[in-house]
């Protein structure tokens, strides 16, 4: 955001600590035609949680474009501690009818992602990471909303992994080892958290016998496992989550994902056990 203030500071409107302010300043631009992003840590976008209950009924009764960002998610943000660990912020948004919820992984994924929103008529989200991620995607790729990317497959497969955001990263070394061992899963970067890509994931539930494994750097509720079991339960299948279930503490980032239950040793190890 500091990159577009100088290159379009007449565009840009800071409002500081005041994030209620902020999501009511651009519901009022985008009344006005705007398509209006707020940023802010999205830790501290709970602070506008009734703004953003407003700006999706509003949404509901005339299509605000209003897109809303929220960086330094989940305990991957590591030594900053709790405080700033958003780990509810997905299931505030998908509570929000028709709010396109987005989690890219890497920096080639988000700018599609950024784009995406801009075009999306209504109200959007996009959750971002603190860490440094690898690009591993092509620069010519696509992320339309409500899809997702099958990263690795093959016909043997015994387990799907669905992941976001971090959790790619863990999945794809969990990928690393197992293949190893002579383990296949299949794993699919969930970067649409709502609408998701359910066709995709049904069918990859029934590819695997049923067996759907999801990691998120989230609380099990309300977020990516809560929306994949919503999609495949219709099919009949369960869903088994990996998520943070218990109050986090400060840390290093590669040590509170493992403590936390949510690395890719834990990945390998629900794989052992459910397949």
């Amino acid at each position: 955001s500091d990159r577009f203030e100088k290159a379009f500071p007449d565009r840009f409107y800071q409002n500081f600590i005041a994030e209620q302010v902020m999501v009511g300043a651009a519901m009022g631009l985008a009344a006005r035609g705007a398509i209006a992003f707020a940023t802010t840590f999205a830790c501290f976008l709970a602070r506008a949680a009734d703004f953003i209950r407003m700006a999706g009924l509003s949404n509901a009764r005339h299509q605000l474009n209003v897109k809303l960002t929220g960086s330094h998610a989940g305990i991957s943000i590591g030594e900053d501690g709790p405080s700033q660990m958003a780990l509810e912020d997905l299931s505030m948004m998908r509570a929000v009818p028709d709010c396109a919820v987005l989690y890219p992984c890497d920096a080639v994924s988000a700018e599609r992602l950024v784009a995406e929103m801009a075009a999306y008529h209504g109200l959007a989200y996009m959750r971002t990471s603190r860490p440094k991620t690898d690009i591993v995607y092509g620069l010519y790729e696509r992320f339309p909303i409500g899809g997702s990317k099958v990263m690795y497959q093959s016909a043997s497969d015994v387990a799907t992994v669905v992941a976001a955001g971090v959790t790619v990263f863990e999945a794809r070394k969990a990928y690393a080892q197992l293949k190893g061992e002579s383990i296949h899963i299949r794993v699919i970067d969930a970067y649409s958290v709502q609408p998701i890509d359910a066709a995709t994931l049904v069918a990859s539930a029934e590819a695997t016998r049923g067996v759907i494994i999801t990691v998120e750097d989230h609380y099990a509720t309300g977020g990516l496992g809560d929306a994949v079991a919503e999609a495949v339960a219709p099919a009949g299948f369960a869903v088994h989550r990996l998520a943070v279930r218990e109050l986090p503490r400060s840390g290093q980032p590669a040590e509170l994902l493992d403590r936390y239950g949510i690395s890719a040793r834990h990945i390998v190890d629900a794989v052992r056990r459910l397949a």
